[in-house]
Parts: structure tokens; C-alpha cells; sequence
């Protein structure tokens, strides 16, 4: 039986309240403690994920996301500020982003697997550029977050990421 992955949602970013809703999801031929221990990684991403630069703890003792953490990173041509709002080890992990006319917020859910291990991401947004942004490449947020999804498959395919 497939357990079914569902994000959190807090009030102002439920996806019916949000102009933006993206959803990806990969079964992913990883242990679950693999995932997680790069996904959480934050100063790890730009190594495997193209679209992540610049990234900076601001709170927290890093390298590795936990609660409250606030980090600071650049995705999508845009520098923004996150907090990690929901903290469940090895299962769940979200944070908001704020930046100039943005404001979203990014889930990940994660359930073992007969492959290996499930992973759910989803995002919502508000403000005027995430509305541009989708009027002007409305694919594009899918296609990088399926991209995200596939580079953490094969890191966490690998193994582990190195000792902080």
C-alpha cells in the first residue's frame, strides 16, 4: 500500500489561496536517510542543483537545515530570504522565501518506498513577480523542481554527503 504524501499547508500559502501551485513528486531509487541528509544540506545544493547559488546561514548553526534556520540564497535570478517553518526529520521539511514582490513558501514530504524512497515537493507563491514570472515561462518552476528532484536522486544514490 502507498502511503499518501501530503504538505502541511499554513492558511495564507493553502493552495487555493495562492495565485501559484507547483507540484512535483519522484520515487526515487534512494534511502530515505540519503534524501534527507541532502536535502538538508543547504550549502550542499548548488553543487547538484543548478538553479540554487549564493547561499548563506543567517540563523541556525548549518550546514544542515533544522528548525528556524534562516538562510539566505539565490534561485530563479532572485535573492531571497528563507526561514524553515516545519521541521519533522527524515519526513518533513518547509521554509518561506521573501524577496522584492515574492512570497512563497516550499514544502517536502518524504515516505519510504519499495523503490527506495517517495519524495513530495510542492510550492505556492504570491506577489506580483511570481505572477510574471508564470504569465512570461509558465513551465519553468516545474521543470526546475523536476530537476531539483533528479539531481538529489543521484547524490543520494551515491551515498551520503560529505562530513560537515
Amino acid at each position: 500500500m502507498t502511503q499518501l504524501l501530503e504538505i502541511q499547508w499554513p492558511n495564507h500559502y493553502e493552495p487555493r489561496n495562492c495565485p501559484i501551485h507547483i507540484q512535483n513528486e519522484l520515487d526515487m531509487a534512494a534511502s530515505q536517510d540519503n534524501v534527507w541528509a541532502w536535502l538538508t544540506r543547504v550549502t550542499l545544493w548548488p553543487t547538484w542543483y543548478v538553479n540554487s547559488a549564493n547561499i548563506e546561514i543567517l540563523e541556525g548553526s548549518g550546514p544542515d537545515l533544522k528548525e528556524a534556520t534562516r538562510f539566505r540564497w539565490k534561485t530563479f535570478g532572485v535573492t531571497i530570504t528563507s526561514t524553515v517553518l516545519e521541521y519533522v526529520p527524515n519526513e518533513r521539511i518547509a521554509w518561506n522565501g521573501h524577496a522584492f514582490g515574492i512570497d512563497v513558501y516550499h514544502a517536502w514530504v518524504l515516505a519510504p518506498s519499495t523503490k527506495g524512497c517517495r519524495v513530495l515537493t510542492e510550492e505556492t507563491q504570491h506577489g506580483w513577480l511570481a505572477r510574471f514570472g508564470k504569465l512570461l515561462m509558465p513551465n519553468r518552476m516545474y521543470r526546475f523542481h523536476q530537476l531539483w528532484l533528479e539531481g538529489l536522486e543521484r547524490k543520494a544514490y551515491a551515498g551520503l554527503p560529505p562530513a560537515a
